[in-house]
């Protein structure tokens, strides 16, 4: 039995899609561990499954086969609901393209996922300040996406993800569109996320970004390598 301390266990996970007639083996038996708390990279060249596995720890796809647990939840067989559910309560997602709504300002962009759980709206306001705050983003509240750089539009995503106060952030490639220095600045975000308690797991291409973590996760051709 393992302790309530893990965030994550994956236990021989198997994703398999049937494109054409011909089966496609994304993942092939992947199983890890990541303690509440930790900061992972997740690396590995194009097609080597660590988007599959991202959606899969995100609870945005599910396993063909395998187990995976979340704070000791078996999210393997959620309907579509229950993962709705664990998605909006326990992980804060950012992207590499940002996907801010570009007809809503910074603080309307970290509210909405409070409005889809059903908060009040002067709390919401209170949230996001809060989560703007954090990323260093106060002044840019009422700009929408069009009116803010890159690292902006990035630190407003970050606001967003952890403006419901989540248990673990999934970041793929954050830095993927942006300069050095935004990239520092973001990664810097994350680090100090990290110190407060939040469980990061990221995926990256960049080396620099990778070194920022705790431990390294390498896939390759659908198998944890290293």
């Amino acid at each position: 039995m393992w302790g309530v301390f893990m965030s994550i266990r994956a236990i021989e996970l198997c994703k398999r899609y049937d494109i054409g007639g011909n089966v496609v083996s994304a993942l092939d038996g992947v199983s890890l561990d990541i303690l509440s708390g930790e900061y992972v990279t997740i690396t590995g060249v194009s097609g080597s499954g660590k988007s599959t596995l991202m959606n899969i720890l995100g609870c945005l796809d599910t396993p063909t086969s395998g187990q995976y647990l979340l704070d000791g939840c078996d999210v393997s067989e959620m309907d579509d609901k229950q993962l709705s559910r664990i998605r909006s309560r326990k992980i804060g997602f950012v992207f590499q393209s940002f996907n801010l709504i570009p007809s809503l300002t910074a603080a309307e962009n970290v509210e909405l996922p409070l409005v889809y759980r059903g908060v009040p709206a002067e709390k919401r306001r209170i949230i996001a300040r809060e989560a703007l705050e954090t990323v260093g983003l106060s002044d840019r509240a009422k700009h929408r996406p069009c009116e803010m750089s890159g690292g902006q539009q990035q630190r407003a995503a970050i606001a967003r993800a952890i403006a419901a106060d989540p248990s673990m952030i999934l970041a793929d490639e954050p830095c993927g569109n942006l300069d050095s220095r935004n990239s520092r600045e973001v990664m810097e975000i994350l680090s100090e996320l990290n110190r407060s308690g939040k469980t990061i797991v990221m995926i990256t291409h960049d080396s620099e970004a990778a070194k920022k973590a705790q431990r390294l996760i390498r896939i390759a051709d659908g198998r944890v390598v290293m």
